[in-house]
């Protein structure tokens, strides 16, 4: 959301949805479904008639953990006694790839002493491009490893599954049968007997054999990353220099964790032990480019990975093979049935139905209630076919809807977030584009925190298909209605591809638009001197184009630059004529930011007077306007007004009602700034322990929405509250921190007041160190001419004085 006032910098903020330190988080346990047996008396089986099949494959070599996986087949069996099984019939499905074969043969292998009858094993070959193996032609092979005679294997589908029934009554045989598409497949493969077990391995549910079978049902996910990372050490051990974990887990989680591709891409690292990993961890980040990167010379194992992947999606039905293509289009890794169903143009329920469909069949994976996510292989194989089979002009249609879906729900975003900001005029939605509709202000911010992945990628898309309108709106609007997990600089990223998106359009108000949202980005990671290049460019722009609301918000945010630098009359100067403007155009709420923001600088210069003027002034225009974000500002400004006036309870309940604010907007980028505010009013107060746990939090907030300025701020006020609990130690530690950060950021007023409190921590212990940091201090702030600054240098003089 965009508020162009000093308490963010100018800013679009709703940062960090759901801290931990906000509240207490209870984990609740879960119980993994395990698959279970009633022990039963079992009849010994004596020695059995025929030949003992062992048609096993062998074991997987550098078989990884799947610990949890294995302990829940091993619940199958009763152990040693020999105990019969209730169940008969586990199916262990999965993505393709994720390694179901694997775990198949590896627990068939650890338990086949308990199955003397022997161990029967087929690939169906149910996703294969080719025929499928019929059951038909799996029970002829069964058959005659049992012993039967090529001649009298039954010709019928009926009379061979009862004769091959009827020869493992009396067996404890295990029967895997690998890579089943149907049940169709797999029901006449199914023993009769409650001593033998059968383990079906396929990327689809197979609901049916739990309905009528009795079958568990085992689902594999890829691999845990510490298991995934050990499979790749595994697979490159003795091949290379042992490679950072950082390395590792990335290819990991490049590789989706999926065991055949983790084998391919471990297997071409050790074939290239002078290859870096960062080297094919960037040819993999190029999907266009994943299946040739994966290649380790030898195309069999590579095509493996293509293979089970087209096998699933061969076996898809038409509706549902069109919408796993298209999805391949999608923006993002991750998607909601809503936007499903714009690329696909169809109706909600059939798009579920078809989502559903994928779901099973283990091509995509569902998240949550109508949310869903391609593992990265997938998506690219999904991208590939969707560039394959779908002709260009469906292709372009699907991402133009898709877009403006996203355009248009966001519209609908920054509409409640962003009430005050002038409408961007949209096109009509794309013909079957139905956007959201968001009730209120929370939902508005749940959507925009859950999709700004996918709307940032959104920008990029739209410019690299050439659309370049849907690109600058995508920005433009996004700007307005963003959540506050966004890092800056994938903002900046995103902004400069809008930006130029608009000048090939030639849409001046665009570029001072977009403009503006780029400097007030720079400002939010301390690039003030960007910042006011980006605003100033603005303002030309915007003057150009007649735009008198546009030329207002820019002097109002060239105003803010200025403050940001402490250059207080520049500052004033802008504000008083961003006031004028937009007074003269009715503009009433953000004529009442921009008093907010000079209130701002009067009460920085030390002008009390002045500032509790407008501050006041202003908070009774925000609270007319039901404005809580300008009336948390200003109530933060009155709070430092009270406490230097010395009415330390006003200044308390004026912080305090500030930071509540803060939480009702669910905004951390607020909640932190004003907890500077709280906490030096608890200071006041002798509240010292709430002081520091107020600034702990804003340095946390702080630090992760990437603000090093205000996170110094948080350690200086640390440091104060320690040196007045004689913890002089520690006082110095944080203000130490806070002036070298201030020093770094080029901030000399800043860095002032933190050496100057450092030197008060040190004044007792090394009073020839606390004497040279109030010299620096002093000399530091030298050239500011405003009364605070005046004021500050003669308290510092007063104590170089004392000290000399």
């Amino acid at each position: 959301m965009r508020e162009t006032s000093e308490n963010d910098g100018g800013t679009t903020h709703n940062e960090l949805s759901g801290t931990a330190s906000s509240r207490d988080i209870v984990q609740a346990g879960q119980v993994h479904g395990g698959i279970h047996f009633h022990e039963q008396p079992v009849k010994d089986p004596g020695e059995l008639p025929g030949p003992t099949p062992r048609q096993l494959p062998s074991d997987v070599h550098g078989f990884v953990n799947r610990s949890h996986e294995l302990d829940q087949l091993n619940a199958v069996v009763a152990g040693e006694d020999g105990a019969p099984l209730v169940i008969s019939v586990c199916v262990i499905a999965g993505t393709a790839g994720a390694g179901k074969t694997s775990l198949a043969l590896r627990w068939a292998h650890q338990v086949r002493d308990l199955f003397p009858g022997g161990q029967l094993y087929v690939n169906l070959r149910g996703y294969d491009p080719g025929e499928p193996v019929s059951a038909q032609e799996a029970l002829r092979r069964f058959l005659l490893a049992l012993g039967v005679r090529t001649d009298s294997v039954p010709q019928d589908l009926d009379s061979a599954a009862a004769l091959y029934r009827s020869l493992l009554a009396d067996r404890r045989v295990l029967i895997v049968l690998d890579n089943a598409a149907a049940v169709s497949q797999v029901r006449p493969l199914l023993p009769g007997s409650s001593d033998c077990l059968a383990i079906v391995t396929s990327r689809s549910r197979l609901s049916g054999l739990a309905v009528r079978d009795g079958a568990r049902r085992l689902t594999l996910g890829t691999l845990p990353r510490p298991e995934a990372v050990a499979l790749l050490r595994a697979v490159t051990a003795g091949y290379r220099p042992e490679d950072d974990l950082d390395k590792l887990t990335e290819l990991a989680e490049l590789c989706a964790r999926l065991p055949l591709a983790l084998r391919i891409a471990a297997e071409r690292a050790a074939s290239h032990p002078y290859m870096r990993l960062a080297d094919l961890i960037a040819d993999l980040r190029d999907e266009s480019a994943l299946w040739d990167a994966l290649s380790t010379g030898d195309d069999d194992e590579a095509e493996a990975v293509r293979t089970v992947f087209a096998w699933s999606y061969r076996a898809l039905p038409e509706d549902a093979a069109r919408l796993f293509r298209l999805l391949g289009l999608h923006p993002g890794p991750e998607f909601s049935l809503h936007a499903a169903e714009a690329l696909a143009g169809l109706p909600s329920n059939r798009t579920r139905q078809l989502l559903d469909s994928l779901v099973g069949a283990h091509l995509l994976e569902q998240t949550a209630p109508d949310r869903y996510q391609f593992h990265d292989l997938l998506r690219a194989y999904a991208t590939s076919q969707a560039r394959q089979e779908e002709p260009p002009d469906q292709r372009a249609a699907a991402l133009r809807r898709v877009l403006d879906w996203y355009l248009h729900t966001a519209d609908e975003a920054r509409t409640r977030l962003s009430p005050a900001l002038p409408r961007i005029a949209l096109p009509r939605p794309y013909e079957g584009v139905r956007p959201l509709v968001l009730p209120d202000y929370d939902a508005a911010l749940d959507w925009s925190e859950r999709e700004h992945t996918n709307l940032l990628q959104s920008i990029r898309v739209a410019a690299t298909a050439e659309q370049d309108q849907a690109a600058w709106q995508l920005a433009a609007i996004f700007f307005g209605a963003r959540s506050s997990s966004v890092p800056v600089t994938d903002c900046l990223t995103a902004g400069e591809v809008a930006l130029a998106a608009a000048r090939r359009q030639g849409d001046l108000v665009a570029q001072g638009l977009l403009l503006t949202e780029l400097g007030m980005d720079h400002s939010r990671i301390n690039q003030h001197a960007d910042s006011l290049d980006y605003h100033q460019r603005a303002l030309t722009i915007r003057r150009d184009a007649g735009d008198r609301f546009g030329e207002a918000d820019s002097l109002n945010l060239i105003g803010l630059a200025h403050l940001s630098r402490r250059q207080l009359g520049p500052a004033a100067d802008h504000f008083e004529q961003a006031i004028a403007g937009f007074q003269e155009l009715g503009s009433a709420h953000w004529a009442a930011t921009a008093l907010s923001n000079l209130a701002t600088t009067h009460y920085n210069a030390g002008r009390l007077a002045e500032a509790s003027a407008v501050a006041h002034e202003a908070l009774a225009a925000h609270r007319a306007l039901d404005n809580q974000r300008g009336e948390g500002n200003l109530l933060r400004v009155l709070s430092g007004i009270e406490r230097e006036r010395g009415e330390p309870r006003r200044a308390l309940r004026s912080a305090r009602h500030a930071v509540d604010i803060a939480l009702t907007l669910r905004n951390h980028a607020l909640e932190g700034y004003w907890l500077l505010a709280l906490g030096d009013a608890q200071q006041a107060n002798g509240e010292l322990d709430e002081a520091l746990a107020s600034y702990h939090r804003s340095a946390t907030l702080h630090r992760r929405l990437r603000n090093r300025s205000r996170e110094a701020l948080a350690w200086n006020g640390t440091g104060k509250a320690y040196r007045r609990l004689d913890r002089h130690v520690e006082a110095a530690h944080f203000h130490w921190r806070a002036a070298a950060t201030h020093h770094e950021l080029g901030d000399a007023w800043n860095e002032a007041l933190s050496l100057s409190a450092l030197a008060a921590a040190l004044a007792t212990d090394a009073p020839e160190t606390a004497t040279r940091h109030w010299t620096e201090a002093r000399d530091l702030i030298a050239h500011f001419d405003d009364p605070r600054a005046a004021s500050t240098r003669r308290l510092i003089e007063q104590r170089l004085a004392a000290a000399g």
